[in-house]
């Protein structure tokens, strides 16, 4: 995938925060980290690897277009959380999404689907902390001032994430990409734009501990549902 395939768009040069500390030293700590979780995280992605391909049929990881860094669209992996062939039929999950696989409820609930992009963190395709990537679809609409979402490296988790960690109940059953886009999208755009021209370590710490937070909080609900239901 190269940057012909996508629409040319104007280069950002509007005002980006501590641009020192995004190019130079958030690379830094985004490698150093990576390299040390990259042992452990491969002693969980073994037995997760083996549950998604004993639990349905298809490969166990999931590789997707987004956009990127520096408007570069790349691949980000994820383990196969959903039955081959979902994203023909829609880029959103509803809620109670019957294309989700059992396994796949379970590591969503934990992000453990997301572990597998300590593969794009190495390449220096994502950061631990940044704009959560969208599809080419979103990312090629974006406004003028929407571009600078394009000029900090994407992350695995942001305040987008943390805001929206139980999206599929918000776009509900009936209609869910509709949902997203009148819903969800404009305000995780905001969010977004405003950490492009905000960030900074204390902030990304801060979204860091904060993601943590909310995952074991939401696995917590899930799980006083599932006892009380």
């Amino acid at each position: 995938m190269s940057r012909k395939a996508l629409p040319e768009m104007p280069y950002w040069d509007g005002p980006l925060s501590h641009p020192f500390y995004s190019k130079v030293v958030k690379r830094a700590l985004d490698l150093i980290l990576a390299l040390i979780l990259l042992i452990p995280g491969a002693v969980v992605m073994l037995p997760l690897a083996l549950w998604v391909k004993l639990d349905s049929p298809g490969p166990v990881l999931y590789r997707a277009i987004r956009g990127g860094y520096h408007n570069q669209p790349f691949y980000i992996f994820k383990f196969r959380s959903m039955v081959v062939g979902a994203d023909q039929t829609g880029g959103t999950t509803a809620k109670n999404d019957s294309r989700v696989t059992r396994a796949g409820r379970i590591m969503r609930r934990f992000k453990l689907d997301e572990i597998p992009q300590l593969l794009n963190i190495l390449k220096g395709d994502m950061s631990f902390v940044g704009p959560r990537p969208e599809l080419l679809l979103y990312t090629n609409r974006y406004t003028e001032e929407e571009q600078c979402i394009l000029w900090v490296r994407p992350g695995v988790t942001d305040r987008s994430s943390i805001t929206f960690i139980a999206q599929d109940e918000i776009v509900g059953e009936e209609d869910p990409v509709g949902n997203f886009e009148r819903l969800v999208l404009p305000q995780k755009n905001r969010m977004r734009v405003e950490y492009a021209r905000t960030q900074c370590f204390s902030l990304d710490w801060r979204l860091f501990w904060e993601t943590i937070g909310g995952v074991f909080r939401k696995a917590e609900k899930a799980a006083k549902e599932k006892k009380n239901g």
